[in-house]
C-alpha cells in the first residue's frame, strides 16, 4: 500500500482542482452565451421561436446531467468521431448551464414593470433597441445575484464528469482513495476544497443581492 501524508493528499487534490476551476469557468461562460441567445429567442414575438427555446430548456432541465454527459461523450463515437473527455464535459455542462441561465434571466426580464416596455415602445424603439437600452440594463441588476449563485451549481456539477474519464477534483479523490485506502481522509479533504470554492461564491451572491437592493427594483 502506498503511503501518503496529509500534505501529499492535499497537494494532489489541489492539482486536480485546477481542472475543476477551468471546467467550471469555461462552462459558466459558454452557458452564459448560450443562455443569452436562448433568452433573446424566448422573448421574441414569434411563437415558433418561443416553442423552440422552450423545448431546449425543458430538454436540458428535464433530463439528468449525468445522461447528458454520457450522450456528449459516447454519441459521437456512433458516427466515427472520438471526442476527448474534456470537450464532451465542457459541451454538456455548457448546454446544461445555458438552459438554467436562460430561465433565470427570463424571470429577471419579466420582473421589469410593464410600464418600462410601454415607455420604450412609445419612444419608437425597435424590439432589439428596447432590450438593449431599456430592459436588459435593469434586468442585469436583478440577475447578478442568482447568476453568481448558479456558479456554485456548475462547480458541483463538474463532479459528475469523472464518469466519462475527466480527471477533476472528485475523480482525483477516487484515484487517491484507491491507492491508499483512506476514504474518510481523502473525501474529507475533497469536501473541504469544494467548500472553499463554493462558500465564498454563495456569500458573495447574498452580498450582491443586498448591495444592489433588488427588492426595491422590482416594485
Amino acid at each position: 500500500m502506498i503511503s501518503f501524508t496529509l500534505w501529499d493528499i492535499f497537494r494532489n487534490l489541489l492539482l486536480a482542482t485546477r481542472w475543476t476551476i477551468l471546467l467550471s469557468a469555461g462552462a459558466f461562460v459558454g452557458g452564459g452565451l448560450v443562455g443569452l441567445a436562448v433568452l433573446l429567442v424566448r422573448v421574441l414575438p414569434y411563437r415558433w421561436a418561443v416553442r423552440a427555446a422552450r423545448l431546449y430548456i425543458e430538454l436540458f432541465q428535464g433530463t439528468p446531467l449525468l445522461m447528458q454527459l454520457f450522450l456528449a461523450f459516447f454519441a459521437p463515437a456512433l458516427f466515427g468521431f472520438n471526442v476527448p473527455a474534456w470537450i464532451a464535459a465542457w459541451s454538456a455542462l455548457t448546454l446544461w448551464a445555458g438552459a438554467f441561465l436562460a430561465e433565470i434571466w427570463r424571470g429577471c426580464v419579466e420582473a421589469i414593470p410593464a410600464g418600462q416596455w410601454e415607455a420604450a415602445s412609445s419612444l419608437g424603439l425597435s424590439f432589439i433597441e428596447q432590450m438593449r437600452y431599456v430592459i436588459l440594463p435593469q434586468a442585469l441588476r436583478i440577475a447578478v445575484a442568482p447568476t453568481v449563485g448558479f456558479l456554485v451549481q456548475v462547480i458541483k456539477g463538474t463532479a459528475l464528469t469523472s464518469i466519462i474519464g475527466f480527471i477533476e477534483l472528485s475523480a482525483a479523490g477516487t484515484e487517491i482513495t484507491n491507492a491508499i485506502f483512506e476514504p474518510f481522509t481523502v473525501y474529507g479533504c475533497v469536501a473541504l476544497i469544494y467548500f472553499a470554492l463554493c462558500f465564498p461564491i454563495s456569500r458573495g451572491s447574498r452580498w450582491l443581492e443586498r448591495r444592489l437592493n433588488v427588492a426595491h427594483l422590482t416594485h
